[in-house]
């Protein structure tokens, strides 16, 4: 191919032919994407089919990872140029046996899986982070033989024989070694084909050297020992009892740590290593063969000298503590009990023991440790927790975060505001020059040396950034009209004021308080001049107001005499003012009248009528007169005199000046009315707030989301940020958003449409957004219901959806960036003049100079952003003529520069007859103008841009992400911001995009960033209670949590969609989104992992946020947990986390692992400790071996056991979830509010919450990595206010929460029934308190976070429709949601395409419910301590029994209940009859008692339960057998009793009226303390409605 293109570019001839080189594929249409690239996507589809077939197992298929991998290697020139048709690239395997026929030739070619493949198994979490277990699988060792030795103390690694004990690691590691090289061979066994024999040699030299050692090390470690004992003495027996040579194993050690004292010394130094790393030199590369192999990703990642230390000395502090406390309060602690147990063998036992001669009470010691081993492999995470917290609090407070968080603290630094915007928003002038930063660049400005112009240009660009972000306020209805005024500064300067005019909520009330303190001064200006003094604003408000007064004065009054009079005054004052006796010299008894009558006048100026002249001139009248005769009195001799001479020639004694010439009276003496100018009409509103607004306005805005917005942009301009360069010379960069099916704008119809409580989603929004709704009304002039007034109605979707999570939320925020760099643009491009004139005018003044120099600012934007929604159906809604499409076009009307992606299907002519469907990416615009010659009748209203033929459906792997995959080539610039859905922005934000984007042109440690990660605000917290938890979760994992992976652990991914990639850098290296089919459900987390891998940086910056909404549900939550669960388990499969887990260093590797599927997996072990724990205890309790201990020997439930017990309840509580939130909140509220918020979360049951979270993690991700079968899972974004049903719950929870929940509660009763008499009930309850909290929880929680769930109306209601549910037939085409049977068998699908290790797996678990039997008819009175194995035997004789009569009234139901009806009904009584029969007689004659019948039913439940599991794991073998229906009708009996378990507490509760008002004040305190009555939503309007029908 290179050779061809080389030749057609020089014009060679060719050897063959004698004519010029052409292209193997020419001449034909469409011929490269027909030859080339359909034949390559042919063979993705036919994988992508295999996989839906497959759906559990990877290892079956190759996914896009392995096909882009095969052209990594030599292999991909077998394909040949033209491509090979029949080459192994091509081929498919054949999937049944019996198809093996003469094409099996070909099917063997096949390459299968490349350089990886991921078989399910829990291995990977092993495989991938091998050194970390090795590391804590030592540790452990090295404490247990310190533990053990003579006093237990850490001084004993000194004594030469514990000494030689803790030298066993070496063997230890060498096992695990080995293990380790197997594991490797056995799960890359199916990539053979595609190995190269380098790969392959490497992998055969790592299992015999690890197999070499395993032998090496006991041999040489044996003949150490003078005297061994156990094993030692074995070995040393088999290789001859000769001299002992310790210097054997010391060298055979050395030589053992030969590679890792190479691996440190190269750690030590991370330049080293990327230089060996990423070199192609021979040797550099056979040296790095061992350790690396050769790929194109995981190469030269290692960060600077700096960052290694700074995480190493993380993990060293981290590792030390947790070892420390595991040694001294988990391990140190047990060794005596177990000493003590180990002395005394235990003979009796109260059931049928296997091995009653076990040395050493082997089982005591198993249960004893096995929770204790579990919990020390599970509280690194809970020390990263702690550690993490502390130091990214500490981060954020260096990052100056919180110093602006409340209106207070803004209003007292407001003044400071417009420097740090002109430092940060504001380019630098001259080009090359640099702008000091910091306090330095501060105390700069506020001094002296800023020259006049440079205050003008500052204060000219700082009044329209400043405006344009409240003005937006304004418009999002944050804000009402008052509070916008008293936000504004003025667009234009005034320059005759001399003075910095701050907004008016900073100067309210300030100047008729200081008229008030003036008039009580009596002369003593004391308390005046220290208000003065101290308050910067109050000085302030009284300069600008007499300045103000001043010009509007001189601007009015034209006449000459009147002018002299004027400025005589003025004077008089002014040199009062220099000489500071303002107050002393001035009556000011008169200065309220004076103050009365200047308001006066600025109101007739605001007026401007003509008719109102009179008045202005008596007013003018009235001033002179106060201020000559009241306030100046002293001085007014002077003034006469000075004004008048003797030209009036004043008759003494009898009239006075201004009786003989009235001032102001002729017409030309004063100027009314005035010409206004929109600067003029701002300055007399300005004037008017100034003197009127009496009330303090430290609540504006009062708003809380404005408030919210306000601080964070305010302190974020004192954060370190790049400087922003001028708009011209910034990155460009553009924005994508997939979108699906999801709201684009609410209709007015599903706005006004009730729910089943009578509440419509414009009622609920209108109460949970009061004041929004106030401001809304006003903006729009709302005075009615707006019935036939179209363009109120389509204000009201608008607002509506604006606070919802739909496209049109998310287009206009991202479409402020547009509007951002516009003013941007203007406030680079513009002169000194039109920077005076404002940004204001230049939108709305239609002269040509400001129409060209607008455009050229709008063209500007333009070049540098754009904005494109992957709208993947909009060609068929468009066609369907769908709402959607309607309202995706008016985005477009709206937004003329949005461009919308999508996948066009278009019915394409192949030759004459043939029709096929051609696919096509079509990127829109809308059509400014209508085509009136198109012929197509649907396509007039958007015009396309851009058309590119694709070889067949684009959507092969997972939606999303294929849907940002085709539409990134319509995005251009040099960054991308990937956007969510459900995401928004806000106009502030959008200003600090330039700088941002400069972060990518700054070296980050040893590399630029390719991904700039930014903070997020969840804007749904404010729904309900549940919504306040998560969105208090996501918000700490969004900033300290972020904070804290980006620097200094160097281990931040790509988490959601708010992150900036660097487009060149990922459109070169695989996109930013991962696609293949369930492996990579988690897309985002991928694209940072293959950005990391390839040598990128992704970092996280905190001066920047965007919004996000959540889910507010519990489902919703649960769903989302779900998902996400869900694609940890097949991270934890990836390649991507093994590369990670063996290219970082020892360190960083820790960090990757406990802040992606490591959290998972320790989430996974909390659960599991829980069951060991108990069914530890359950074998101790029944076997009868812990009341032996407890005769024989003190023992009770000793300290390690319940520390062990602790560690896991901070778990399972949210404690360690609170830590983070409470460190955050407290970092940016204050942590007085951190404490208040954390108690109110915990009133509010935010550790049940957590809890129940606990168990939808832990049951996904574990059934995910057995089994598979991840799916995306749609959470749906509305507002959730309804009532889910009972049985919707029960489909939702069954298997990850109820039945898990009824096990343990089991667990706990028989552990209570048979420990009672030897144990204390206070230390039962100690231990097992948080079991039965979780055992509560994870029944009853769905419940209790259900909106009116203990109502009494909807309990029946519930009740009906899930008897309905539970007794309708499945079958084709019957939903889940309307059969228990088609639950039922979707329910079990995951077993289908589970392998068989899976399948086995299921089994070996489901084995743990035949315990409860096997143990408890031994505590039967009717078994007379007989401990006989026939007991046993005889119990499943019952319960073959019990099942056959099942089985024959099932067969009985289904063949004579309709023509035999009454022998069917004898039937059934005579079996009732023998059951009570029976059952008298055993209470009679074999002394059954009560409690033997409550343990039968705790024996036999469990058993039946494991033989369902059993039988679903084996379904093809029972249907083969016939029994399938009888599995299904014992399967429906036991969802019965589950359901009535479930159902009777909360029937029983609702008959009390105080639990459904207390739990609906739980679940909505937070709309409750916003002034929302929840029962209104929940049920008032009904009420409304009801009486309004009376009426």
């Amino acid at each position: 191919m290179a050779f061809e293109m080389y030749g057609m570019l020089a014009g060679n001839v060719s050897a063959l032919t004698g004519e010029y080189v052409k292209p193997a594929y020419g001449g034909e249409k469409e011929v490269f994407l027909k030859k080339v690239v359909t034949p390559i996507y042919s063979t993705i589809a036919k994988e992508v089919e295999r996989s839906k077939r497959q759906k559990g197992n990877h290892s079956q298929w190759r996914n896009y990872d392995d096909l882009n991998e095969y052209f990594w290697s030599a292999d991909c020139f077998r394909l040949g140029w033209p491509m090979r048709a029949d080459a192994d690239f091509f081929s498919q395997p054949l999937n049944p046996p019996d198809e093996r026929n003469e094409s099996t030739s070909r099917a063997d070619k096949q390459k299968g899986k490349v350089n990886f493949v991921e078989l399910r198994s829990f291995w990977h979490i092993f495989r991938s982070f091998d050194r970390m277990w090795n590391f804590f699988i030592l540790a452990l060792q090295i404490m247990v033989i310190l533990a053990w030795s003579e006093g237990g103390s850490l001084g004993n690694i000194f004594d030469p024989l514990v000494f030689k004990e803790t030298l066993s690691i070496f063997i230890t590691s060498s096992i695990l070694n080995l293990g380790q090289a197997t594991v490797d061979i056995i799960f890359n066994w199916r990539a053979r084909r595609t190995m190269e024999f380098a790969v392959k040699l490497r992998y055969v030299l790592k299992f015999t050297l690890a197999a070499l050692w395993v032998v090496l090390l006991p041999v040489t470690y044996a003949y150490t020992w003078e005297n061994p004992k156990g094993i030692i003495r074995a070995i040393k027996h088999w290789f001859g009892n000769g001299q002992d040579h310790p210097s054997l194993f010391v060298i055979a050690v050395v030589v053992y740590l030969a590679p890792s004292m190479l691996a440190a010394v190269l750690f030590v130094f991370p330049i080293l290593r990327r230089k060996l790393e990423g070199s192609d030199f021979k040797p550099m590369r056979l040296i790095m063969w061992w350790s690396q192999p050769r790929l194109f990703v995981g190469r030269g990642m290692h960060e600077s000298a700096f960052s290694l230390f700074m995480y190493t000395m993380f993990w060293v502090a981290l590792l030390l503590t947790k070892l420390v406390f595991s040694y001294y309060v988990e391990i140190k602690p047990l060794v005596v009990p177990t000493k003590d147990i180990m002395k005394f063998p235990i003979t009796h036992f109260q059931w049928h023991e296997f091995f009653p001669r076990a040395k050493g009470n082997i089982g005591v010691v198993i249960a004893l440790w096995a929770p204790i081993i579990l919990v020390y492999f599970m509280d690194t995470q809970i020390w990263y927790t702690i550690f993490s917290t502390l130091l990214g609090g500490i981060y954020g407070a260096f990052q100056r975060l919180g110093e602006i968080r409340t209106l207070g603290m803004l209003r007292s630094r407001f003044d400071s505001i417009p420097f740090a915007l002109n430092d940060c928003l504001v380019p630098v002038e001259a080009s090359g020059a640099r702008r000091k930063r910091g306090l330095k660049s501060y105390l700069h400005n506020r001094s002296n040396e800023m020259k006049n112009a440079d205050k003008e240009k500052l204060a000219a660009r700082f009044a329209q950034m400043w405006n344009e972000i409240v003005s937006s306020f304004r418009e999002e209805d944050l804000i009402d009209n008052r509070e916008k005024e008293l936000l504004l500064v003025p667009y234009v300067a005034d320059q005759g004021l001399d003075v910095m005019q701050w907004p008016p909520f900073l100067l309210a009330s300030m100047v008729p308080i200081a008229v008030d303190m003036a008039k009580d001064s009596n002369g003593k200006d004391r308390d005046l001049k220290k208000r003065l003094e101290n308050d910067y604003y109050f000085r302030c408000a009284i300069k600008e107001c007499y300045a103000s007064f001043k010009n509007i004065i001189n601007d009015l009054v034209q006449g000459e005499q009147e002018k002299g009079v004027i400025n005589i005054i003025f004077v008089e004052v002014e040199k009062c003012i220099a000489e500071d006796k303002v107050i002393t010299d001035l009556n000011m008894n008169s200065l309220p009248d004076l103050y009365n009558k200047f308001v006066e006048l600025v109101k007739f100026l605001k007026k401007n009528d003509d008719k109102d002249r009179v008045y202005v001139i008596k007013i003018f009248q009235d001033m002179l007169e106060i201020v000559t005769r009241d306030i100046m009195e002293d001085q007014l001799p002077s003034i006469v005199e000075s004004s008048h001479g003797g030209s009036y020639r004043r008759t003494e004694g009898t009239t006075t000046w201004d009786q003989e010439y009235q001032l102001f009276q002729p017409s030309g003496a004063i100027k009314f009315p005035l010409q206004f100018t929109d600067a003029w009409t701002e300055k007399v509103n300005r004037l008017e707030l100034l003197l009127t607004v009496k009330e303090s306005a430290m609540d504006v805005p009062s708003n809380l989301e404005a408030r919210r917005r306000l601080t964070f942009f305010t302190n974020s301009l004192f954060m370190d940020m790049p400087e922003a360069p001028k708009v011209r010379n910034m990155l460009s960069f553009s924005a994508l958003t997939p979108y699906y099916n999801e709201h684009v704008l609410f209709s007015i119809k599903e706005l006004e449409e009730e729910n089943e409580d009578g509440v419509s989603t414009l009622f609920y929004l209108q109460k949970i957004y009061p004041d929004e709704w106030k401001n809304f009304q006003e903006r729009v002039g709302w005075k009615e219901e707006p019935n036939e007034n179209e363009e109120l109605k389509e204000d009201l979707r608008l607002w509506a959806s604006y606070r919802g999570q739909t496209l049109t939320r998310t287009v206009r925020g991202m479409m402020y960036y547009r509007k951002a760099l516009v003013l941007e643009a203007f406030l680079d491009m513009a002169k000194h003049e039109d920077l005076m004139e404002g940004y204001k005018a230049a939108e709305s003044i239609s002269a040509e100079e400001w129409k060209s120099l607008f455009a050229q600012c709008e063209a500007l934007a333009d070049m540098k952003f754009t904005y494109v929604v992957s709208c993947q159906q909009y060609g068929n809604d468009k066609r369907s003529a769908l709402p959607n499409a309607q309202d995706i076009l008016q985005l477009m009307r709206t937004y003329p520069s949005l461009r919308v992606a999508y996948i066009d299907e278009v019915e394409d002519r192949v030759g004459e007859k043939k029709i096929e469907t051609a696919y096509y990416s079509t990127l829109v615009k809308v059509a400014l103008t209508k085509d009136s010659e198109s012929a197509d009748p649907v396509q007039t209203l958007d015009q396309v841009i851009y058309r590119i033929k694709l070889p067949g459906p684009a959507l092969l792997g997972e939606g999303k992400p294929e849907n940002q995959n085709h539409a990134i080539i319509f995005t251009r610039g040099e960054g991308l911001q990937t956007i969510d859905m459900n995401q928004d922005n806000y106009m502030e934000e959008a200003l600090k995009m330039r700088n941002l984007l400069q972060e990518f042109l700054t070296e980050h440690g040893v590399r630029h960033p390719s991904i700039l990660g930014v903070r997020e605000h969840i804007f749904t917290g404010s729904v309900s209670s549940l919504a306040w938890f998560m969105s208090n979760q996501e918000h700490s994992f969004v900033t300290i949590g972020q904070r804290l992976l980006a620097n200094p652990l160097k281990v931040r991914f790509h988490y959601g969609h708010p992150d900036v990639f660097d487009r060149l850098f990922h459109l070169t290296r695989g996109g930013v989104s991962k696609a293949s089919r369930s492996i990579n459900l988690s897309e985002d987390i991928f694209a940072g992992y293959n950005s990391t891998l390839r040598g990128g940086n992704v970092t996280h910056h905190e001066y920047v946020q965007v919004g996000k909404g959540r889910d507010v549900g519990l489902n919703q939550i649960s769903k989302f947990e779900a998902k996400v669960a869900n694609g940890n388990g097949e991270q934890t499969l990836s390649r991507d986390i093994y590369r990670l887990g063996h290219r970082f260093d020892f360190f960083r590797m820790l960090s990757c692992y406990f802040t992606t599927v490591g959290f998972y997996f320790s989430t996974l072990l909390t659960v599991v400790t829980v069951y060991v724990f108990l069914y530890g205890r359950l074998y101790l309790a029944l076997s009868g071996l812990e009341e032996g201990l407890s005769t024989q020997r003190k023992f009770s439930h000793n300290h390690a056991l319940q520390v062990a017990l602790a560690s896991q309840s901070l778990v399972q509580l949210g404690f360690l979830m609170a830590l983070p939130m409470m460190m955050e909140i407290g970092l940016e509220k204050g942590f007085g509010k951190a404490l208040s918020e954390f108690i109110m979360m915990n009133l509010q049951l935010a550790s049940v919450f957590f809890t129940f979270s606990l168990g939808t993690k832990t049951h996904y991700y574990g059934r995910m990595l057995l089994h598979g079968g991840a799916q995306y899972r749609s959470t749906g974004r509305g507002f959730v206010v309804f009532h889910a049903k009972f049985g919707e719950n029960y489909r939702l929870y069954s298997r990850s929460h109820f039945v898990k929940g009824i096990e343990l509660m089991i667990l706990l009763i028989v552990y209570e029934l048979f420990g009672q008499s030897y144990r204390s009930t206070i230390a039962y309850i100690f231990v097992t308190f948080s079991m039965w909290f979780l055992v509560l929880t994870w029944l009853f929680a769905p419940f209790l976070f259900n909106p009116s769930g203990f109502e009494w109306a909807k309990i029946l209601d519930d009740w009906s429709d899930w008897n309905k549910w539970i007794s309708n037939r499945g079958g084709i085409g019957v939903s889940p949601e309307k059969s228990w049977e088609s639950w039922w068998e979707i329910e079990q699908e995951h077993l289908k395409y589970s392998g068989t290790i899976g399948i086995f797996v299921e089994i070996i678990l489901s084995l743990r419910f035949f315990i409860y039997q096997y143990g408890l008819v031994y505590h039967l009175n009717i078994t007379q301590n007989n401990k006989s194995i026939l007991v046993y035997l005889i119990s499943w004789l019952v319960i073959l029994v019990a099942l056959l009569i099942m089985k024959a009234v099932s067969v009985g139901r289904r063949r004579f209940s309709a023509n035999f009806q009454l022998f069917f009904r004898l039937l059934k009584f005579l079996i009732f009859v023998s059951f009570a029969a029976i059952l008298v007689v055993s209470i009679v004659l074999l002394h059954m008692t009560i409690r033997d019948i409550l343990v039968c039913f705790l024996a036999f439940l469990p058993t039946g339960w494991g033989i369902l599991l059993i039988a679903q794991a084996c379904k093809p073998l029972v249907r083969l057998v016939g029994l399938w229906g009888s599995v299904r009708a014992l399967a429906r009996a036991y969802e019965v009793i589950m359901g009535v378990l479930l159902f009777t507490p909360i029937t029983v509760l609702a008959w009390f009226p105080f639990v459904s008002e207390f739990q609906t004040r739980m679940l909505f305190n937070q709309a409750f303390s916003r002034g929302l009555q929840i029962s209104r939503i929940l049920g008032g309007q009904k009420k409304e409605q009801a009486s309004r029908n009376i009426d």
